[in-house]
């Protein structure tokens, strides 16, 4: 059974589909009150759902005539979407984050899923017996590394 963060997202991931892609503008409130949840469940899913590793940009104006931007951005090319995954990367990461830039390469056909595959089991956090900061610095590394040698393989 799927629960409303999942019909959230999808409703929404719908709605910019059926625009063409354009940016999707809505008020809190309101995809609130459509699904009868409190505004602060629209806010978790925005914030864990539509984040720029996944392809997606959000703006936001509060007050009374406040909105929601949320625009699916795509990128010109696999090498253009590869240095924006290794600019996110920074000098550390989450396992969350990293498989998220994982599997943004494979949606946009950057990466095999075998090459996916590969990528994903070497961010599992059980690999990595060091404090947080540390692995999340281990784990950036290892990612931009392999991020890095794509975008060369791609220039061959």
């Amino acid at each position: 059974m799927r629960n409303i963060s999942d019909i959230i997202e999808e409703y929404l991931k719908a709605t910019i589909k059926n625009s063409g892609n354009d940016p999707l503008e809505i008020k809190r409130s309101e995809i609130a009150k459509k699904f009868q949840c409190v505004p602060s469940q629209i806010n978790y899913v925005i914030q864990t759902r539509f984040t720029l590793e996944k392809g997606y940009q959000v703006e936001s104006k509060r007050g009374g005539g406040g909105y929601i931007r949320i625009i699916k951005v795509s990128p010109h090319d696999h090498l253009d979407l590869l240095d924006q995954m290794i600019k996110i990367t920074g000098k550390n990461i989450d396992q969350n984050t990293a498989e998220n830039i994982i599997l943004r390469l494979y949606e946009e056909n950057a990466v095999t899923k075998r090459e996916a595959n590969l990528m994903l089991s070497v961010m599992d956090r059980t690999l990595y017996n060091a404090e947080v900061t540390h692995r999340d610095e281990v784990r950036s590394n290892i990612l931009r590394a392999m991020l890095q040698t794509l975008k060369y393989k791609e220039l061959s």
